[in-house]
């Protein structure tokens, strides 16, 4: 049987409290912060990522963090399709 093993799922409902704990997640052997983002670019619909922005840089945390080839995650999603809304979301928190 090839494919994922469970079926994807869009459009789900994140709550503030389940975007927090998104803030929590520890990766084995990558920034911690450049691992929150990415998963949260993946994961996230653009307006919950834009309130795990919030939070983020609220808790203090590096919206430049960079994996371990020295990228940040905006440099990743640069050329994606959908990556410049969430490059804007990050322009806009500080607007």
């Amino acid at each position: 049987m090839a494919g994922p093993s469970q079926p994807q799922v869009t459009d789900e409902i994140w709550d503030d409290d389940r975007i927090k704990r998104s803030l929590e997640l520890e990766p084995a052997g990558e920034n911690a912060d450049f691992h929150a983002l990415l998963k949260a670019y993946r994961g996230m619909r653009l307006a919950d990522f834009e309130r795990f922005l919030h939070f983020f840089v609220e808790a203090g945390r590096d919206l430049d963090a960079s994996d371990l080839q020295g990228r940040s995650l905006w440099s990743i999603i640069e050329n994606h399709r959908q990556g410049k809304a969430f490059a804007t979301a990050r322009h806009a928190l500080h607007q």
